[in-house]
């Protein structure tokens, strides 16, 4: 058994399996938080590592390739104070953190675990039912269809078409995206023969997302639909796991009306109107996001 206690949270290893327990510091990420508690199977890792600083440094785990859905779903992409793989040391603490990573290494090295990829998650992926609000709207996840909802915010190539509730056998792929400098993030939901070019501002399966606090906690949501689609070492056309699902209808209140806008003088609303005609005529828009975007434009008028 080897343990560490931290303020950035606690890592205990079995022999089998470590478990990463986020700390109640105020400095600990909202979404380490959100996750909670991870039980990682030896078989996971790929590898374990300190890196030292002269007032603290991190412990790394390093993950095999198709083990985890929530690296996957991020793409690599979640930041220090996101990464639930990374603990804070203190530098007094080295001592203990050095013989957890013999400890782990140790372990990897008798029970043989190589470090390549694996064919099928290892990891359950964040538990349902999940909602987020965050960006331009919400999305919620029960296992089964994803809802996306909007908010006053949202652009009105998307409002105008109302909520939108996919089913999970519609869906082919997801990405999560943080906002970094001066670009947006997403969450994008690819759905099955309807592809589009739009950017998440006006794609009907996007949520933007600016950088705010919650923006990171949308990774959890694409996470939770990245461990129910097929492990992206199986065939492409593979069915989702969960297998066959009823047939989703519309519910009748799908449609949601976003608040009443604040007032646009007639110069503003024409020139969203040539934006929305160049983004129409360079292909990012289809004929009917382009239509519904229109429409909503020149009812404001």
């Amino acid at each position: 058994m080897a343990e560490i206690i931290q303020k950035d949270g606690t890592w205990t290893f079995d022999g089998d399996a470590l478990r990463l327990t986020p700390g109640r510091d105020k400095n600990v990420s909202l979404l380490r938080r959100t996750l909670g508690e991870l039980l990682v199977p030896l078989a996971a890792l790929a590898g374990v590592s300190l890196e030292q600083g002269k007032k603290a440094g991190r412990l790394r785990l390093r993950l095999r390739d198709g083990a985890d859905p929530l690296l996957h779903a991020t793409g690599g992409r979640l930041t220090e104070p996101n990464d639930p793989y990374q603990l804070l040391v203190e530098s007094d603490r080295y001592g203990v953190a050095e013989y957890f990573v013999e400890e782990v290494r140790s372990a990897l090295l008798l029970e043989r675990v190589p470090a390549g990829p694996v064919t099928e998650y290892l990891l359950p992926g964040p538990p349902v039912p999940l909602s987020v609000a965050a960006g331009d709207g919400t999305a919620s996840f029960d296992g089964e269809r994803v809802r996306l909802e909007w908010n006053w915010k949202t652009e009105d190539a998307k409002a105008a078409a109302g909520a939108r509730t996919l089913a999970l056998r519609d869906i082919t792929a997801v990405e999560w995206l943080p906002a970094v400098g001066l670009d947006n993030g997403h969450l994008r939901l690819t759905v099955r023969d309807a592809p589009t070019q739009a950017p998440p501002k006006y794609d009907p399966n996007a949520v933007e997302l600016w950088g705010f606090k919650k923006d990171p906690l949308m990774a959890l949501v694409a996470a939770a639909v990245q461990a129910r689609l097929p492990h992206p070492s199986a065939p492409a056309d593979a069915a989702p796991p969960s297998g066959p699902l009823p047939e989703v209808p519309e519910p009748e209140d799908a449609a949601v009306s976003p608040a009443p806008p604040a007032e646009h003088d007639h110069d503003a609303l024409l020139r969203r109107l040539r934006e929305l005609g160049e983004l129409h005529r360079s292909g990012v828009l289809t004929e009917a996001e382009f239509s519904m975007a229109k429409q909503a434009v020149l009812k404001r008028m």
